[in-house]
């Protein structure tokens, strides 16, 4: 699947695959229970990986730059002390926002803000 179709940008985010994104509800930062089963297997996977991890906060277009960046903060972080619960070292992670500066989907629809929102899990 190559990086730039719509399927691979739905399904990977910019999360280096296998590891798949944790997306958020709107305005929210909790780790969504349906997202649960994706962290313990990305966990699963670093696990048996050496490499470090840049877990990358992201936000739809809505709200000021300030308060994205913010919030795309806050998930990474959630994220990154989700999968350290899981027991991955916390030297081994390290979080950055990019608010709504790295959209995937441009449009401005509620499948473009949903794809919009989450954490990519991208290792270094």
């Amino acid at each position: 699947m190559a990086a730039s179709t719509e399927e691979y940008k739905q399904t990977y985010g910019r999360s280096s695959g296998p590891l798949l994104p944790i997306y958020f509800d709107f305005d929210r930062a909790a780790i969504r229970a349906d997202m649960e089963t994706r962290l313990i297997d990305n966990a699963t996977f670093l696990a048996g990986v050496p490499n470090n991890l840049i877990i990358e906060g992201n936000c739809d277009d809505r709200g000021t730059m300030e308060y994205n960046l913010a919030l795309g903060e806050k998930r990474a972080i959630n994220v990154r002390d989700y999968l350290i619960n899981l027991g991955i070292n916390p030297s081994r992670i390290r979080t950055v926002s990019y608010g709504e500066e790295r959209p995937l989907f441009f449009e401005q629809t509620e499948f473009a803000w949903s794809q919009n929102r989450r954490a990519d899990l991208v290792l270094e």
